[in-house]
Formats: structure tokens, sequence, C-alpha cells
């Protein structure tokens, strides 16, 4: 499904998709880990079922450690274009502060003529900094490098001829950028983090918001969307036209402790591993537990709690999109199929028909 553009927030169609980092991890209990060729086999057949139960994008982040296997996101990309027909496909994200933004542009529009029209870029700093030395770029600069290289992207989108200078790149003196994409605008979404500084770029620009949050009440976080929706008003643009995101992890299966005892093993091994790194306290069971309740951030559990789920945090920050990570290549590939299947077969038509229901209240007569 084409996101809609220059339409109303309340007359385009809620959107739902999936997320992965692809990762490739030992698994947590067995310390069994499949082949890496394996994994991107099972990848692109979730991607090919994702589209075929109509979910409407698929997006791949981009990282540089050993435990994932996406630093080429837009290879994957290309592969899935050519077994996918409608399904729009994503990074999460493109660590723009340390790539080049012609090469990106390039890069996409290549895709978007692959996929007939289905490319979209996800911008962010990214959540680790390996690709930082690993392509000569100094993290001193670290917020100063996405404002620029976003703003030129933002530029390559708009003319086929540019003419441009910054700090970090060499100039640009009229020279055509090729080739040209199928769609007339690549949608440029900014995966933001949950800071302030971060919503109002994304904002000032008139680009879609994609908001991680992977803890938390829903609550918590309406505050970056009034932010988000005030500043695009200061600064020209118009909120209503504008979609905004929410990207969370989560599983599904058809009973709740089947979701559960899917999903914890992995999740908690992961964001222990990730503490550790930066220093925060380790991850208790009861944590997660208390993130799979209705005001918690994971969506763990069968169709109808994802559903109860996704139209509560709806009513607190009204946005246009949701996204599921439940990428963990420890959990049995069937049953992962399955989730996927329940994902676009049970919870994607009901959320999408109440959403636009609730729309259609709300629209003044």
């Amino acid at each position: 499904m084409a996101v809609v553009t220059n339409t109303p927030n309340h007359e385009r169609p809620f959107e739902l998709g999936l997320h992965t980092f692809v990762e490739l991890m030992p698994h947590p209990t067995t310390g069994a880990k499949i082949s890496p060729v394996e994994r991107m086999q099972n990848l692109l057949e979730t991607i090919e079922l994702a589209d075929q139960v109509g979910l409407d994008v698929f997006a791949i982040g981009e990282h540089h450690r050993e435990e994932y296997l996406a630093s080429s996101p837009l290879v994957i990309l290309g592969a899935a274009a050519a077994r996918t027909k409608s399904i729009r496909l994503s990074t999460a994200v493109t660590v723009l502060s340390s790539d080049d933004p012609v090469r990106v542009f390039q890069d996409f529009a290549t895709l978007d003529l692959l996929s007939n029209g289905r490319a979209e870029i996800m911008a962010g700093r990214g959540s680790f900094i390996e690709s930082f030395p690993l392509f000569g770029y100094d993290l001193d600069n670290y917020n100063e490098l996405f404002a620029e290289k976003l703003e030129l992207l933002v530029k390559l989108r708009e003319s086929e001829q540019i003419t441009w200078s910054g700090q970090f790149r060499s100039p640009i003196e009229n020279l055509g950028i090729y080739p040209r994409p199928a769609q007339a605008e690549i949608p440029i979404w900014v995966a933001v983090g949950g800071t302030p500084e971060s919503v109002v770029r994304a904002a000032s620009l008139g680009l879609p918001m994609a908001l991680a949050i992977i803890g938390g009440m829903p609550e918590r976080f309406a505050p970056f969307f009034h932010l988000y929706r005030e500043a695009s008003k200061q600064t020209g643009h118009d909120p209503d036209q504008i979609p905004l995101s929410v990207n969370s992890h989560g599983f599904i299966a058809d009973t709740t402790q089947e979701a559960v005892d899917e999903y914890y093993p992995t999740a908690h091994m992961l964001f222990s591993q990730i503490g550790r790194e930066r220093g925060w306290s380790p991850t208790s069971r009861q944590q997660m537990e208390t993130g799979r309740q209705l005001r918690g951030a994971d969506f763990v559990g069968t169709p109808d709690e994802i559903i109860e789920k996704i139209l509560f945090q709806h009513e607190k920050l009204s946005h246009q999109r949701f996204s599921l990570y439940m990428g963990y290549n420890t959990i049995e590939h069937k049953k992962m199929m399955h989730a996927i299947e329940l994902f676009g077969t049970r919870v994607a038509p009901v959320v999408r028909q109440e959403i636009a229901r609730r729309n259609a209240v709300a629209v003044p007569k």
C-alpha cells in the first residue's frame, strides 16, 4: 500500500508493518545458531509473507556489529523487491551521519525503480556508534553530521540538478543526481529515540517522524507528538498532512503463554547485553511482564491483546502507523511465519477498521 500524500491524516489509512535488524544470535537456552545463509533465506520468506497477508511496510535496520547481518539493508530490500508486489520497503534506520547522502539517494532511487515506487527512507543517527570510526567520522560531530546530511538528502529529493556546500562533505556544483525514482518524491522518515531536539528537527523539515517506544507508558510519549505538531506549525508545515509512526517490540501467538515463552528469553538476553554496554541496570523478568501489560511498551500476546494495545496507544498518540519489531532469529521460523500471518490477517484488519471509524466520528460534519 502506497503512502498517501497530500491527504489529511484523518483520511489516511492506518498502516501496520514490521521491522528487523536481522540479528544472528545464539539461542538463549541451547546456544544453537542458524547459519547466516539460512537467516537471510528466512528473512526473505518473512518479507514475502508480510506482503501476501497485506501488511503495509517492511523495514530493515542498518547495524555494523557481529550479532547483526544487515550492514547493507538496501541489498536485502532489493532482493525483497523482486519477491513482493505491494508492501513498502524501508530502512529502520539508514545511519545517515556516517553515509553519503548522494549515494543514499541514488541507492533508494534504484530500489524505487526495482519495486515500482515502493521505497522509503528512514534516516536516523543510529542506536550504536560502530559506523563512525568504520567510515572515518568523528563522534564529536555526532549531531552536526546528521543535521547537515539530512538537509542535503531533502534537497536531493527535491531537485535533479543541485548546487550545495556544507562543512562535512565536498561541495556539489550544478550536478545532476541520477537515477530519479519512480515516485515523485521518495518518503523520508526521521527516526527519533526520544529527544526533543530530534523531534523539532523532523518537524522543522516537514518530515514524518517514527518514534521508537521500547519502554515506559504511552502517556509519557504524548508530549513528543504534541511537540512535533506544534513545531511543525511554527515552521510553516501542516501537521495534519504528515503521518507519524510508533515503532515497538513484541511477538504474537495463539496464546499469551506461547507469546511470552517465545519472546522473553531472547529479549532478555539482547537487552541485558546492550544494558551492560551502556551501564543500565539488569533487565528483570518482572520488568518485562510489566511491559507486556496494556500500558507497557511491549506488544507480546494474542491477536486480541495486540489489537487492544495498539488501539489504546492510538488514543494517546493519534499516530498513523505502527511498526512491530518481531525479528528474533532464535524463534523457530514456522512460529515467526505464523506470527506474521496473525498480524496481517487477524490484527491489521480490525485495527484499520476501528481507527477509520474513530477518524470518521472525530471529523466535524
